[in-house]
């Protein structure tokens, strides 16, 4: 009987600061998910360092002194991986990597090796390739001698660890090759979603690991491949749902992160036409994650870079089911209460009244609160449809928005 292969994990330690953008708060909440990627692209963090200064140096991005106390307890402990919270530019990796001698990632190619090692298709592979290139191109000068070095593990997956890589005018070369290749298969998507006729189409998007591929399991009765890992899901899926007797289109998109890299948004603008093009949005929040608000102004801001933020967007807050709030046990303790405190139906008063219908509460693994979210899915695209097919309102009657209907999928299209 063979024996089970224990997973080994890359020691790592973090390191963020503190600055006049930043408060201390919002530090440990990135640096917790800069935890969260670490452990998805395969390392184990065992310390984080943090400094407080007005604004990263421009040099080595933290002070000489801190600097010093990292470099002891790399050589103590026998780390050799540092990760940045933020993108480090090219001089900065350079000077870090001098002063350490290990290996220096920051949050963009942490991303960007998450992304390597999720994409599964030809399309996304090469969108994750040219992501790749443009982040390494302004830092081909002195990094490639560190890279020989260096053997594998997170943050070395992709291109540029052959000696030929080193040379610009080769990079530069196959960006523009990547870009050119990107254009052939965007056109040949472009035609295959046209093809598609004149279905409503619907797309989840949202922060990354927040259950879109979980809903989506749940609605079209498919499967999905959903992980409690970041960007479990890289390649869009679409499939054709069915509730009641009317027929849609579903996506699932590819999850949003704050701080972004600009050279993913650039790379995955052609995947994010499924969001574009689609005449309903279900914004799925993950509402028992603390920072669940941050989340939502992070994807906001995103759908404003791909100019989709004007759609008619549904917000479902998932993960009911996991939701708990801080209490205060005495009543004697004087604490201001926050919003850690509020219960889901204090939430339900707050801003999110004011949205009216357009919010709903559910929990996809469980299904809970699912025939009232079927019939507000059913009545916004049954709303959409007849605007489109006036001669078709006979065919979707109003009693299906009692939740008199079954959920189906009549036929799948493939992962792109």
């Amino acid at each position: 009987m063979l024996e089970k292969q224990e997973i080994s994990y890359e020691k790592a330690i973090l390191v963020g600061v503190i600055t006049q953008h930043q408060t201390e708060e919002k530090l440990h909440e990135f640096l917790d998910e800069l935890a969260f990627l670490a452990y998805t692209a395969g390392a184990e963090v065992v310390h984080r360092f943090h400094q407080k200064v007005e604004t990263p140096n421009p040099k080595t991005f933290i002070g000489k002194g801190k600097m010093e106390e990292v470099k002891q307890y790399i050589e103590s402990n026998h780390i050799n991986t540092v990760i940045f919270d933020d993108e480090l530019s090219p001089s900065q990796q350079k000077n870090i990597n001098n002063l350490l001698d290990v290996k220096i990632i920051d949050r963009t190619r942490l991303i960007l090796d998450i992304f390597a090692q999720r994409a599964q298709t030809s399309y996304a592979k090469t969108q994750v390739e040219l992501a790749q290139y443009q982040y390494l191109l302004p830092r081909l000068s002195g990094m490639w001698t560190h890279l020989e070095r260096q053997k594998g593990g997170i943050g070395m997956r992709g291109p540029g660890e052959t000696e030929i890589e080193t040379d610009r005018r080769i990079v530069r070369d196959r960006i523009s090759l990547l870009k050119n290749k990107l254009k052939t298969i965007d056109k040949q998507m472009a035609t295959q979603r046209s093809n598609r006729g004149k279905l409503v189409r619907v797309a989840l998007i949202g922060y990354t690991n927040v259950g879109k591929s979980t809903l989506m399991n749940a609605i079209s009765k498919s499967n999905v491949f959903a992980e409690n890992k970041l960007f479990a899901t890289l390649d869009t899926t679409v499939r054709k749902v069915t509730i009641g007797n009317l027929p849609f289109l579903l996506s699932d998109t590819v999850g949003f992160i704050r701080k972004l890299p600009t050279q993913l948004v650039e790379s995955f603008k052609s995947t994010l036409d499924e969001v574009r093009e689609a005449d309903l949005l279900l914004h799925i929040v993950d509402i028992a994650h603390p920072q669940f608000e941050d989340h939502i102004d992070s994807v906001n801001n995103t759908l404003k870079e791909i100019d989709a933020h004007n759609k008619k967007t549904i917000i479902v807050f998932n993960k009911i089911d996991a939701y708990t709030h801080d209490t205060i046990e005495s009543d004697d303790l004087i604490t201001q209460k926050t919003k850690k405190h509020y219960t889901l139906e204090e939430w339900k008063k707050t801003w999110m009244a004011q949205l009216g219908d357009r919010v709903l509460f559910i929990s996809a693994r469980d299904k809970e609160n699912f025939e009232t979210f079927k019939s507000r899915v059913y009545k916004e695209i049954r709303d959409i449809h007849v605007t489109r097919f006036p001669y078709n309102h006979f065919l979707y009657p109003e009693e299906f928005l009692e939740g008199k209907y079954a959920t189906g999928t009549q036929s799948t299209e493939g992962s792109k």
